[in-house]
Formats: C-alpha cells, structure tokens, sequence
C-alpha cells in the first residue's frame, strides 16, 4: 500500500491509502492544497479539483475515526475525526496514522497533501 502525507499548521500526518481505482485516483492529483470545513461535527470535507473514479468500489462504506474517504455524490473529499453511520456512496481511500488536533476544532483547516517522497 502506498503512503501520501498531509501537512497542516506545522503537523504532518501519513496515510496509508487503499488499493483500489478511487485511491489511485485520488493520488494522481496530488499534490492538493485544500481549504476543509468542519461537517456534522465529525468531519473536515474539502471540494477536490475533478470527480473521481468509483468503478469497482463498494456502493458504500462506514467510516471511523482517521480515515479519509470520498463522497461521490458530492465530489469531495472526507476526513473523519468522530465515528459515523454507514453512508451510500462514500469511499474510503485509506486511513490516517493519526489525527490531528486541528481537526476537531471549530472553523476552517488549510491542508496541503502531497506524495511521499
């Protein structure tokens, strides 16, 4: 499994992507830097530049705490910080190593994600 890393107010968090289409999808636009915005106080969600590819992936997925998904009806990309319900349409891409404090406060979160290198 490949690793990418997100860099956010001087933290720095590795994530182990998936291997599935979505996931190298999600990797080929790297690197993105993205404004995310607190959603259901569990979640930071982020507009990505193109939709991706959900061919072959599950219709859904029940996300956890740390991981990093997409959410095809919207086209945006999904880090959890809090546990959440089963949601059609959601695709996990891979799973943070840890999860930053910058992500279950209030208010906007600039990241940069980028491969490693």
């Amino acid at each position: 499994m490949e690793s990418i890393r997100i860099r956010l107010a001087g933290e720095t968090v590795t994530v182990t992507l998936e291997a599935g289409e979505a996931a190298r999808a999600f990797r080929a636009l790297l690197p993105l830097t993205l404004t995310l915005k607190d959603h259901n106080g569990t979640e930071k969600i982020g507009d990505l530049p193109r939709r991706l590819s959900v061919q072959r992936e599950p219709l859904g997925a029940d996300p956890e705490p740390g991981d990093i998904a997409y959410y095809a009806p919207w086209g945006n990309l999904a880090i959890y910080y809090e546990d959440f319900e089963y949601s059609r349409g959601l695709v996990r891409l891979g799973r943070l190593s840890r999860i930053p404090d910058a992500f279950r406060q209030a208010g906007p979160v600039k990241v940069t994600i980028e491969a490693v290198r």
